[in-house]
């Protein structure tokens, strides 16, 4: 008997790619700024998490946290899109899940810094959870 490749002998469910979408992340990498390439990729976790890090590095949290939060909301959409349930693996070496989870980290690390500590909790479970790579590669 063969084992089908990735198959998940716990029973869980299985990981969440989401579809490339190279635009923003290209853009971001060219130098655009990130307003820009938010006004222009409105739905792009990605840069919405890239507006979080650099409103959290200028001392604007809570700033920070309303962009994760987009962040964060837009990337919940795009998981449901695709497949996910409400939990599972969102791996990050799977390069399109990044701004999904750089935006979950962003939105833990405002909470945590305005003291919202039940939700600083909750995310940082939930990143975990999603991916326990993005955890340590982003904390």
């Amino acid at each position: 008997m063969t084992m089908a490749i990735h198959e998940n002998l716990l029973g869980g469910p299985p990981p969440t790619h989401l579809p490339d979408d190279p635009g923003p992340r290209e853009l971001l990498a060219s130098g655009a700024a990130p307003s820009e390439v938010a006004a222009q990729y409105p739905a792009s976790s990605l840069a919405w998490a890239q507006l979080a890090d650099d409103a959290f590095a200028g001392g604007r949290v809570v700033e920070s946290y309303a962009y994760a939060r987009t962040g964060y909301h837009r990337g919940l959409d795009a998981l449901r899109r695709n497949g996910w349930k409400g939990h599972g693996p969102v791996p990050w070496e799977h390069e399109p899940n990044r701004g999904f989870l750089r935006a979950l980290h962003a939105l833990a690390r405002a909470a945590g810094a305005i003291g919202e500590q039940k939700e600083y909790e909750r995310c940082t479970a939930f990143l975990r959870d999603s991916s326990p790579t993005a955890a340590d590669t982003l904390s």
